[in-house]
């Protein structure tokens, strides 16, 4: 099908230009004449951090499903991270882990993935949609409220404020046959739907009070360790502290820690380096205690879990969309939302290419997508949320779990305890492609895994023994 035959309107607005902005926008290339990219921030000429992503200078783990996709929208994207320096990390032979039941058996999976910067990866993807001649990106603009189209039942674009060449702010109106709020966790769209008349969605809060500290070393010339990352796992309740080292590019090491409130990172050096030391191991700090920092030590405080309920609506404005953080965002210690906001960025080219199939418009969009987003969004909350309900600085919990959730939980840990032992890394295998979006969590439990759990409860096989180093 070419393109001019998939064409459903002249212009597709996107309000954000992060992750889910960008791959969203690439998308509508294939839907709008021409797709308008609103941006608060200015963009970078080179791959730099920014003011709009100001997690940036925290670890990114890009899952294997988010890979694949983001490689789907624009071929090669693999090489040119690798060409920037990316380092591969076999996620299960590369990486020293200590979850709450021991340390993981390490063996050559073969399950690589990309360790890098985060703002290398929406650098490279800006780039190439600078490269799409049917793109605008207009920076240092937001929007202050949505235009009602003239029958009253939808939006046909958005006011803006954007600063001119001299710093003053000018007023237009941008019209547009498609508007797509990608912008963020400080998204306004439910400010914008109620002064359009609408209702605004209902809203769910899951909390920690997590707080991250990151910071860059040189890895040493003498470095001769079997391993290239670490990560020591929280185990909530008991312990809320987690730590992590990974290789990116530049031959540096990203080093993070997080905590929970009141035990939040501080920015002090000392306090930096006695927190990796009061880990349940020290093998982090032994690593970097006599390393070269490259960076300050940056800190950074996320809002935590939040899903607002836009496919609960009874009415919404046609033609206009949510999607990414705006809608669903996560406590960022279990890697899940740029995967989720690519997943979301193709729900919407499914909805899109089957209203061109059956020869339709965009009237319904705007219903079916929400709900279909609703059900992408589901699975990964509910992983992120019940982990985060067992820290004692939770908030925002309105029911206890179920005797199904308890469950089910009580399961998961069963599955992890698995991975500490020689005899299950199928097991390890499977849990790691959950984990990556590539399978389902049904996948865990089938009869094999079922059984092995079974075996490992009645031979008490597996302690809990931080101290003691894994196979390699």
């Amino acid at each position: 099908m070419n393109r001019q035959s998939s064409i459903l309107g002249q212009r597709a607005v996107v309000i954000g230009g992060s992750i889910a902005g960008l791959l969203t926008a690439r998308i509508l290339t294939n839907y709008f004449e021409r797709v308008t990219i609103l941006e608060r921030d200015r963009l970078p000429e080179q791959p730099e951090p920014r003011k709009g992503i100001p997690q940036c200078k925290q670890l990114h783990i890009l899952l294997t499903k988010g890979r694949e996709i983001m490689e789907e929208l624009f071929p090669g994207l693999q090489d040119e991270l690798l060409a920037e320096g990316a380092a591969t990390v076999d996620m299960i032979g590369d990486v020293e882990w200590l979850n709450p039941f021991g340390w993981g058996y390490r063996f050559p999976s073969g399950f690589m993935a990309l360790s890098f910067s985060r703002y290398i990866l929406d650098w490279l993807i800006y780039q190439r949609l600078l490269e799409i001649g049917c793109i605008d990106f207009l920076e240092q603009t937001y929007v202050t409220e949505l235009l009602k189209s003239e029958d009253g039942k939808g939006v046909a674009g958005v006011k803006i404020k954007q600063r001119n060449q001299t710093g003053r702010k000018e007023e237009l109106n941008l019209s547009a046959d498609l508007v797509v709020d990608a912008s963020g966790y400080g998204s306004s769209a439910p400010e914008w739907l109620k002064s359009l008349g609408y209702e605004t969605p209902e809203e769910t809060r899951i909390t920690t009070g997590m707080g991250y500290a990151s910071r860059l070393y040189e890895i040493p010339s003498d470095f001769q360790e079997n391993w290239k990352g670490i990560y020591i796992q929280a185990a909530p309740p008991e312990r809320t502290s987690m730590g992590v080292l990974y290789p990116i590019e530049n031959n540096h090491w990203i080093v993070g820690i997080c905590d929970t409130y009141p035990n939040q990172p501080s920015k002090d050096e000392n306090a930096f380096l006695e927190a990796l030391k009061q880990l349940p191991s020290p093998i982090i700090y032994n690593t970097v205690k006599n390393a070269k920092a490259i960076t300050p030590i940056e800190i950074y405080h996320p809002p935590g879990n939040r899903l607002r309920h836009y496919e609960k609506l009874t009415h919404q404005p046609e033609r206009f969309i949510v999607l990414g953080d705006a809608v669903c965002s996560f406590t960022p210690i279990y890697g899940q939302g740029m995967t989720v906001a690519a997943l979301g960025a193709m729900t919407l080219n499914d909805c899109l290419e089957n209203i061109v199939k059956k020869r339709s418009n965009l009237s319904g969009l705007t219903k079916i997508f929400q709900k279909r987003l609703a059900k992408i969004n589901a699975n990964p909350w509910i992983a992120a949320t019940s982990q985060d309900a067992k820290y004692p600085s939770v908030k925002g919990l309105v029911t206890s779990p179920s005797i199904a959730e308890k469950f089910i939980g009580w399961y998961m840990n069963q599955v992890i305890r698995l991975t500490t032992t020689a005899n299950y890394s199928q097991t390890t295998l499977a849990l790691t492609k959950v984990f990556h979006m590539l399978k389902s969590a049904g996948t865990l439990f089938k009869p094999d895994i079922a059984v092995q759990i079974l075996k490992q409860i009645l031979g008490n096989n597996s302690q809990y023994s931080p101290n003691q180093k894994s196979s390699s």
